[in-house]
């Protein structure tokens, strides 16, 4: 015999009240007294009652969920940030629905995708890789916030770290280091953060006159290690290497202590980023900047409670936070 699903109106009769006093109990924004919500609450955990959203979403537009699109997880940094902003959404009073898209490293091939969901607005770990697709997502009319991005647009903005700044940060760093040799280790093509991390250590080396060997990864770990294993067997000596991540300075470090004996920082200084942890560990202690996720998080929160209160003013904004360079041993010789 299949048992008969509760509904409001159940509730409603255990509680001693009308069935709107209960859908007012179930809302965030309905006014209800206190000691009547406590009795539907009470009647409504003693039934085992969950409410049903879709009329309210029908009625109002308005889900209360808020989608976070993720691509790859491999990254460590993305777990602990996910986790973070999943926690302050719930904390805002809405509900989180996670959508996991194909590519790892921008949205473009996922508009059609994200377009079919009902959420009230998408906070995503991906960039937004073109103008076409900012415009895109401008169409939906819910707040965008997307991390490393270069881009926004109406109703679409971006929440990142100062990349630039901190590839400026470590030319400036081993020029004063008296580095003559040195490597850029970089992400996929299609990856804003990583570009913008090359573009400042080129600027910043170029102004210390250093020229610098460019190699190309894909921001994994065996990616790290096959880069440097092969640059060094084509020959090059380099004396400093800059990676677009920790994963990948992980394993340029484990390709440099076990296929050729380099030791660090005596013979390279290398320089991550990230900060994941990982990079502490005792084989590693990587030098790497520390994104500040909670600080990232916090600005995205920020933007998304303000477009919330006020969609008529489809908020696009860019905030910039700066990272925080860890030095480790890779760079510091132990005191």
């Amino acid at each position: 015999m299949t048992k008969r699903v509760v509904t409001s109106i159940d509730v409603a009769r255990l509680a001693g009240v009308s069935q709107s006093a209960v859908s007012r109990a179930f809302s965030s924004t309905a006014s209800i007294a206190p000691a009547t919500k406590e009795r539907v609450f009470r009647a409504a955990e003693t039934l085992n009652y969950r409410p049903n959203r879709i009329p309210s979403i029908m009625l109002t537009g308005r889900s209360g969920m808020i989608g976070i699109i993720v691509g790859g997880l491999r990254n460590p940094l993305y777990g602990s940030a996910l986790e973070q902003l999943s926690s302050g959404i719930r904390d805002a009073g809405f509900q989180v629905l996670l959508v996991q898209v194909i590519d790892t490293v921008t949205l473009d091939a996922a508009i059609d995708q994200l377009a079919g969901y009902r959420v009230d607005a998408l906070v995503t770990a991906l960039a937004i890789g073109s103008e076409k697709t900012a415009a895109a997502l401008s169409a939906l009319a819910i707040p965008v916030i997307a991390f490393n991005s270069p881009l926004t647009g109406p109703g679409v903005s971006s929440v990142r770290s100062n990349n630039r700044e901190s590839g400026r940060r470590v030319a400036r760093m081993m020029a004063e280091k008296q580095v003559r040799h040195p490597f850029w280790l970089g992400g996929p093509a299609r990856n804003a953060a990583s570009q913008a991390r090359k573009a400042g250590f080129l600027e910043g080396c170029a102004e210390s006159g250093m020229e610098v060997t460019m190699l190309d990864g894909d921001d994994s770990y065996q990616r790290g290690f096959d880069a440097i294993t092969t640059a060094l067997a084509n020959g090059h000596r380099p004396d400093g290497l800059f990676c677009s991540n920790d994963l990948m300075g992980c394993g340029a470090l484990d390709a440099l202590r076990d296929r050729t004996g380099f030791s660090c920082p005596e013979d390279i200084m290398v320089i991550g980023y990230d900060n994941i942890p990982q990079s502490a560990w005792h084989g590693y202690q990587l030098s790497s900047f520390d994104q500040r996720p909670d600080a990232l998080v916090a600005a995205a929160l920020d933007i998304l409670t303000r477009s919330l209160a006020s969609p008529e003013e489809r908020l696009s904004e860019t905030c910039v936070i700066d990272a925080t360079l860890v030095l480790r041993r890779s760079t510091e010789k132990p005191v």
